[in-house]
């Protein structure tokens, strides 16, 4: 797993399991998003599959243009993509139901509801040959849904979108601080912390905060905070930015 980029700017993470390549989310440009393949070591024509997680601009912004550009078939739900209005016409369409698993070659994947300001939201977890990664980034709460889906993974890809006091003393409007606050918002530090505390396990070995606000949050803030979730334990954690490409995560 590696993610290209985290952020209000974009979203995308690249997974694969040597056979199976897929691309999880696509919110940068097409052009932005091939300069990051190549940065490690990939190549769009190599991808099965684009999974939409949900419509908002900065997951789905450059799924269009590689669909066509690269033959690659969009994995997205019939509600997701009738809220898209700005990927164009997609030949290769397959639409999938959020808690019902479908495969891409070697790959199994879940995808479960979160709570977001969206039409048809989705977190997912990705497995195979016994190992499972979770991720769920743009959700407001972390609900026994979420926890059941995302238990036992052996990699986490979790938002920890904001500080809570940051973003009350920031230049943000008022009504957008209650929307990210809000049950259909992002996860604060804390909130990823709590959710973290809870799912980790012996076999938890990465894990990977996204979706941090570049308004509302630091890196050394979220990493803070949410490691005492992980109570002193030898699981790596990183975090997700929106400028360059992370590090290549193997399991």
């Amino acid at each position: 797993m590696c993610p290209l980029a985290s952020g209000s700017k974009g979203n995308a993470v690249f997974v694969s399991t040597g056979d199976t390549a897929v691309l999880v989310d696509a919110g940068l440009s097409g052009v932005e998003i091939q300069r990051r393949l190549d940065t490690i070591g990939e190549r769009p024509e190599h991808l099965k599959a684009i999974v939409i997680t949900h419509e908002h601009t900065d997951h789905v912004k450059g799924a269009g243009i590689l669909s066509r550009r690269f033959d690659i078939p969009v994995f997205i739900t019939r509600d997701t993509w009738r809220a898209c209005s700005n990927l164009g016409k997609i030949d290769r369409l397959e639409f999938f139901e959020v808690g019902t698993e479908f495969t891409v070659g070697d790959m199994t994947v879940t995808p479960f509801s979160i709570s977001h300001d969206a039409r048809d939201p989705a977190g997912l977890t990705l497995a195979c040959g016994g190992k499972k990664i979770g991720l769920a980034t743009d959700l407001g709460l972390a609900n026994s849904l979420v926890k059941y889906h995302l238990s036992g993974s052996n990699a986490l890809y979790l938002e920890s979108n904001h500080d809570p006091r940051m973003l009350d003393n920031g230049p943000y409007p008022w009504h957008l601080k209650q929307r990210i606050k809000g049950r259909h918002g992002h996860l604060s530090n804390m909130d990823a912390r709590d959710l973290v505390a809870e799912l980790h396990h012996g076999d938890l070995s990465h894990l990977v905060l996204a979706h941090l606000s570049e308004e509302n949050n630091c890196p050394d803030k979220a990493a803070a905070e949410v490691a005492k979730g992980l109570n002193g334990s030898d699981t790596a954690l990183y975090v997700a930015g929106p400028d360059r490409p992370g590090e290549m995560i193997r399991l």
